[in-house]
């Protein structure tokens, strides 16, 4: 496998001349500067490189192991890795000062969950959980949780995972029967848990001194449905009053997954009261389990997208340098490297093109996450939010298809060289096809944005982030050599308004509305995302043209203008064709029988 290099140069790119650093401008960064976000990325990047990159192909060899004790061994070295990450202060680089984090904005710690993910996706799954129970936590945690777990999961000596789904329930958490028994009343704030919980992601390990799992579950007298649902924190080992760790509770992985792919990352069967019940504690209120899940949830689903993202920039750079490096046929009468190729070079122009576009939407999404939290002003950060309910699912879901893809594509870069495992393409393909699967299946983002974002608010979020969109278009129509990218975007973006135009009229409909949204959800996010990342691509055209402009002759620009040009006019109509797919209906749907296959 080729060594990994963080995209440190994108990454400014995009916090400095997309963004602009707005963040920094907000309440509550004021100590953060340009420079320090630079230097932020530097030493991030040489983490991924030099300590979490080498172990990726070895980790995917070696796998994990149950023993015979319960715990799980880890491949050589993650331990370490992760013990670097820690003692480094990445843990809580997003996590507020208050917290014990250091404070710094959301689009910083995206940048550096990508190339984390990127350098090694299977160890970067254990911070990305602990982050999101971190989130919970503080958002629903009673002050003695809080005193008690957050500084620890700040700090990344106790890492954190999600327990929600169960053998029979699948995405269906309605059917959760896990049971969160009172304690005595001299015990009063302690349930004790029984049950089974599946595909929990780092659910045992060595690499930190305690696990910390938020677990959904029901009072045994707990109403039917999503409102008996409670969420409870259960420690591996139990916390003394003075902090320090007790005994062990009684929860153990009863075994391990054996994947497609992230084989680095122990993925867990765990079984909740085995003996007398894993003591546990309720977080929040008590049958608003799923709501509170919900905080963690939306923390994660961002993050994963943020995951897909730094796959596919692996992808991408294992594609070229295998590209620049295999001679193979003649280009002009001349023996070349097969980068020399039209059709490779469409290859690895589309693999760049997408992964600069997906960089950029998911950043500009956290940028928006950024604006909700800190503004000083509440309508702003109302709009702000509405804004990230509606762009993280196209995140989550359309940033981890189009990663399979780009690594797909990696892999035919490769020729029969890819179908070898030896390459490390394979890898990256088996790796990011979780992706879509986790934090609630691509279909089910769909669901979300089509149905509920949509119609709760008639479009109006989305219909903000059009206007933005068509004010790109016009800025591009205005640029002389630009301005056939100005026509695409401004056509994606009628299309994408034609398609909500069709969505909010049927999903609304009293008898069928359901139907309807079922139907066209997953062409409509697609349509989505396909709009929204030319966008992006759109504003990378303009600042990288004003750069050249000025009188920039950095080849970045260059390769910019390139990668804008392959995803506004060769990529763009392709996710354009969704319209057509939305407007043609859903009888076929509808009248299909798959008992008469």
């Amino acid at each position: 496998m080729y060594p990994f290099a963080a995209p440190v140069r994108d990454l400014r790119f995009v916090l400095e001349e997309l963004l602009e650093h707005r963040s920094l401008a907000l309440p509550g960064f004021e100590e953060a500067s340009p420079d320090l976000v630079e230097a932020v990325l530097e030493e991030a990047a040489k983490l991924a490189g030099e300590v979490w990159g080498p172990l990726n192909a070895s980790g995917d060899q070696q796998g994990c192991t149950r023993r015979d004790d319960g715990g799980v061994t880890l491949p050589e070295g993650f331990i370490e890795a992760y013990r670097a990450y820690a003692e480094g202060g990445w843990n809580g680089i997003g996590v507020s000062e208050a917290l014990g984090g250091q404070g710094l904005p959301e689009v910083v710690a995206s940048s550096v969950q990508e190339m984390l993910h990127g350098a090694n996706m299977a160890l970067g799954l254990c911070p990305m959980l602990t982050a999101g129970a971190i989130e919970a936590l503080a958002h629903h945690g009673s002050d003695a949780l809080k005193e008690t777990y957050l500084p620890r999961l700040v700090e990344g000596s106790w890492t954190g995972t999600m327990n929600l789904t169960e053998p029979q329930a699948g995405s269906d958490l309605s059917r959760v029967r896990t049971r969160a028994v009172p304690c005595p009343e001299e015990e009063a704030d302690r349930y004790r848990l029984f049950g089974q919980k599946i595909f929990i992601t780092w659910g045992e390990h060595d690499a930190a001194e305690n696990i910390i799992h938020l677990v959904l579950a029901r009072k045994p007298d707990a109403p039917e449905g999503n409102k008996g649902i409670s969420l409870f924190l259960v420690p591996k080992f139990l916390v003394n009053a003075d902090g320090s760790l007790g005994e062990r509770n009684d929860v153990v992985c009863a075994s391990i997954e054996h994947k497609l792919g992230i084989h680095g990352s122990p993925t867990c069967t765990l079984s909740f009261g085995e003996g007398e019940g894993a003591i546990g504690y309720l977080v929040g209120e008590e049958g608003r389990g799923l709501n509170h899940m919900f905080t963690m949830m939306n923390e994660a689903r961002h993050k994963v997208g943020i995951q897909g993202i730094g796959v596919a920039e692996r992808a991408c750079q294992h594609a070229f340098a295998y590209a620049l490096d295999r001679v193979q046929g003649k280009v002009h009468g001349s023996e070349a490297t097969i980068s020399e190729h039209l059709d490779v070079r469409r290859m690895l122009l589309s693999m760049r093109a997408r992964t600069d576009a997906l960089r950029a939407l998911a950043l500009y999404c956290a940028a928006e996450l950024d604006v909700a939290r800190h503004a000083g002003d509440a309508f702003e950060r109302k709009a702000a939010q509405a804004r990230a309910d509606v762009l993280i699912p196209v995140v989550k879901s359309f940033s981890t298809d189009q990663a399979v893809d780009i690594a797909s594509m990696g892999v035919q870069v490769h020729g029969g060289m890819g179908f070898i495992e030896e390459t490390g393409a394979a890898q990256l393909l088996r790796d990011a096809r979780i992706a879509p699967i986790y934090e609630g299946t691509n279909g089910i983002q769909a669901l979300d944005l089509a149905g509920r974002k949509l119609q709760r608010d008639g479009g109006a979020a989305l219909n903000d982030l059009l206007g933005r969109v068509e004010a790109t278009a016009e800025a591009l129509r205005g640029n002389g050599e630009l301005a056939a990218l100005g026509e695409s975007l401004a056509a994606g973006a009628a299309d994408l308004r034609a398609a909500m135009a069709i969505v909010l009229e049927q999903g609304s409909d009293p008898e069928n509305g359901a139907d309807a949204i079922q139907a066209y959800a997953t062409p409509f996010l697609n349509l989505a995302g396909h709009v929204l990342c030319a966008w992006q691509m759109g504003q990378s055209a303009l600042k990288a043209s004003a750069a050249q402009a000025a009188g920039s002759s950095e080849p970045f620009y260059q390769a910019k203008l390139a990668a804008a040009d392959f995803a506004l006019r060769q990529w763009l109509p392709v996710g354009r064709a969704n319209r057509s797919v939305i407007e043609a209906g859903m009888a076929s749907l509808a009248g299909f029988d798959a008992k008469a296959i």
